[in-house]
């Protein structure tokens, strides 16, 4: 599985903290930044290049970080096949991943301690899709309604 992580100035340093987890749990990843703190960039960059990228790579995942997380979410699921959430604790992204397939996790930098922020990333990695039939049935109405719109 390869991982796809990207973060504005306000999620800067906490996304370099999840890159050195990555690296040192050694799990693929990519960090499309940003590469240094730029009070002056915007999350629109990073969330569209994290969310084109795990729409265009099956089975990949994507972390995302900005202040308070709703940026990047509104922007990356406006991607068809992306199902981004802001993680509140360890059990959301639980459920999240066992029964909607989430495959981008959103951390609000500005209100995420970095122990809850490991802790998340580990939940987000380690749980898999359930596919139990109804959950099966929600994703393919969702992949109806992206088709529509």
């Amino acid at each position: 599985m390869k991982i796809y992580l990207g973060a504005d100035h306000r999620g800067y340093e906490l996304k370099e903290k999840i890159a050195k987890w990555l690296f040192e749990m050694e799990k693929p990843f990519l960090d499309l930044g940003a590469q240094s703190y730029d009070p002056k960039d915007d999350y629109t960059k990073y969330a569209q290049e994290v969310a084109s990228l795990v729409a265009q790579n099956e089975g990949s995942r994507g972390i995302l970080l900005c202040g308070s997380g709703v940026g990047v979410e509104i922007v990356a699921n406006k991607f068809d096949g992306i199902r981004a959430a802001i993680g509140k604790d360890v059990f959301q992204i639980e459920a999240g991943r066992n029964d909607d397939d989430m495959n981008v996790l959103v951390i609000a930098a500005d209100y995420t301690i970095e122990k809850e922020a490991k802790a998340m990333l580990i939940a987000f990695l380690e749980t898999k899709f359930s596919g139990k039939a109804k959950y099966e049935r929600r994703l393919e109405e969702i992949e109806k309604i992206e088709a529509n719109n």
